[in-house]
């Protein structure tokens, strides 16, 4: 979604229910961008690991189109994730991975997820499958947006998610719950995770 000054604005929120969620963007007239996807990701660092360290992410998206996304670290001084994010698409996943390479960069994790997309409200809505959980993403023009369609949908603002998604998966490994490298379904079949163990990192669920 496209804000002004290329900011992205949003917030997750785990989910206990998605099927009832879903129900919900339907009964509520959402309009579908987008139908439950496939997504693959690569996210790439310097050799120094600069990026990773700063925050800051260089990453290859490959769904129904390919794009490459920078994002800038986050600020977390209002009630939203906010940071910086320039995306343009590209022709081929292969050829833009090939060109990163050459200039130095490597492929710093893989993570992929099944995506659902709606526009409701003015904001993009998204019901991501990960493989540690399900979530939703709400990304709108401005906090007063996004917690005006958290609240409709009734969710709890007050269980919002600020972190990345890998930055969940970080929270996972340092715990001990998985070794996993890539953030994969490969590395968690088998492994639902309690919500005993989301607790143990401060993730409660929004569909209580």
């Amino acid at each position: 979604m496209n804000n002004v000054n290329d900011r992205e604005l949003e917030v997750k929120l785990y989910l206990l229910h998605p099927e009832a969620f879903q129900q919900k963007m339907e009964d509520n007239g959402a309009n579908l961008l987008q139908a439950r996807i496939h997504e693959w990701n690569l996210r790439f660092d310097a050799p120094d690991h600069s990026l990773s360290a700063s925050g800051r992410v260089l990453r290859l998206r490959q769904d129904a189109i390919t794009r490459l996304t920078y994002k800038s670290d986050a600020s977390l001084s209002t009630d939203v994730a906010d940071r910086q994010e320039i995306e343009v698409e590209v022709g081929s996943f292969d050829s833009m991975r090939r060109i990163l390479e050459l200039l130095g960069f490597t492929v710093y994790i893989m993570y992929e997820k099944f995506r659902t997309t709606w526009n409701w409200q003015g904001c993009e809505i998204t019901l991501d499958e990960m493989p540690f959980g399900t979530f939703c993403e709400v990304e709108g023009p401005d906090a007063a947006a996004i917690m005006q369609v958290v609240h409709d949908l009734g969710l709890a603002w007050e269980n919002r998610i600020l972190t990345s998604y890998l930055g969940i998966f970080s929270m996972l490994r340092n715990i001990g719950f998985t070794s996993a490298e890539n953030l994969v379904f490969s590395g968690f079949t088998g492994r639902g995770i309690p919500q005993k163990i989301f607790e143990k990192i401060d993730i409660h669920p929004a569909d209580y």
